[in-house]
């Protein structure tokens, strides 16, 4: 290597062989000089064949890394700490946090038991609804497109625009729901000052948002069914509750199991609706364990706490997705083994 007049630290390559030519006279910048081949080996790794599967996920893992296990590992920090926004530091606090959220009574009078009854029922409704109605459309009849769009259009529609189209629905003084009642001489309901009335509202309003989805699915579920089955069932002369229980249930198993998990992980978390129809009220009779953890972690400023309780939940999340897995999976292959 010989140094490059006028330029300092600049170097160029030349031959071994004073006489040979230069093969490379390209400007070297200080410092560079270690990354090219670095630069050269990451070449040569991304061009290979081998890796090709890994470059596909490379995008999706980072993205999976920086928008989910990042806030998780940052939630389970400030957890563990007596972190506020006067004091970002905090003082390690162990698991004082996770004591006082389980210890709430709050939390286990009412956000827990309302949130896993919730989840019953909105998810039980809406898959029995789906379900019927995907059979009644799986054949054709008049207006067919028309009567699907029509289906389709409150997932349009998001969460907190329908919990408040519900309340004013059900609006003690302005509702439509209580102007029909005086219409047929019937007396207006309180709706929202009862805790079962408020519940049911909140139920209504979840299943008229979701059970669209559901009859999406399942609808794309019997259009993929094999035909054999069905009319082996025909020749046999078998009922149309026959063969619904026997051939069309069993063979929606997988489909059932993995809509009614994913939902069940999405009712279990559910706030929009409730906060925006009845703040938890009357009183706490509606409180959910979304609306808890907005409660005592963002009206109160306290983030450890409601960090403490969001782990929690992802916790109990886990192991309701455990469960609901775990029942289909049993059932489905009891139906296989059979």
């Amino acid at each position: 290597m010989s140094s490059l007049p006028g330029v300092p630290g600049g170097k160029r390559r030349v031959a071994a062989d004073a006489g040979a030519p230069i093969r490379d006279a390209a400007w070297v910048a200080p410092g560079r000089v270690a990354d090219r081949p670095r630069a050269e080996r990451l070449r040569a790794w991304l061009d290979r064949e081998r890796p090709f599967q890994y470059q596909l996920i490379m995008l999706p893992l980072l993205a999976m890394l920086v928008f989910q296990v990042v806030p998780i590992v940052h939630g389970i920090v400030i957890s563990l700490t007596n972190f506020t926004i006067w004091n970002p530091e905090g003082s390690f606090a162990g698991l004082r946090n996770y004591v006082r959220v389980v210890t709430n009574p709050l939390f286990y009078r009412y956000a827990l038991p309302n949130t896993f009854l919730f989840l019953a029922l909105a998810v039980g409704i809406e898959v029995v609804l789906g379900l019927a109605i995907a059979l009644l459309i799986n054949r054709r009849f008049p207006a067919q497109r028309l009567v699907k769009t029509l289906l389709v259009l409150p997932l349009l529609v998001a969460p907190v625009v329908a919990g408040l189209m519900f309340y004013w629905m059900f609006h003690s003084e302005f509702g439509l729901v209580n102007q029909l009642l005086h219409a047929v001489g019937l007396p207006g309901v309180l709706w929202f000052n009862r805790p079962w009335t408020a519940f049911g509202v909140i139920v209504l309003a979840d299943v008229w948002t979701w059970t669209p989805w559901f009859i999406l699915i399942i609808y794309a579920g019997l259009q993929s069914l094999p035909p054999e089955p069905f009319e082996a069932a025909r020749i046999d002369g078998a009922s149309a509750w026959s063969t619904f229980r026997l051939i069309t249930v069993p063979l929606l198993y997988p489909v059932l199991s993995i809509i009614v998990l994913i939902r069940s992980f999405d009712a279990f978390r559910v706030f929009d609706v409730v906060w925006t129809m009845t703040g938890g009220g009357p009183g706490n009779a509606t409180e959910t364990f979304g609306t808890f953890v907005y409660r005592i972690g963002y009206l109160t400023v306290n983030y450890s706490e409601g960090a403490a309780a969001a782990m929690v939940g992802a916790l109990l999340i886990m192991v309701v997705g455990v469960l609901v897995y775990g029942t289909f999976a049993r059932v489905v292959w009891g139906r296989q083994a059979t």
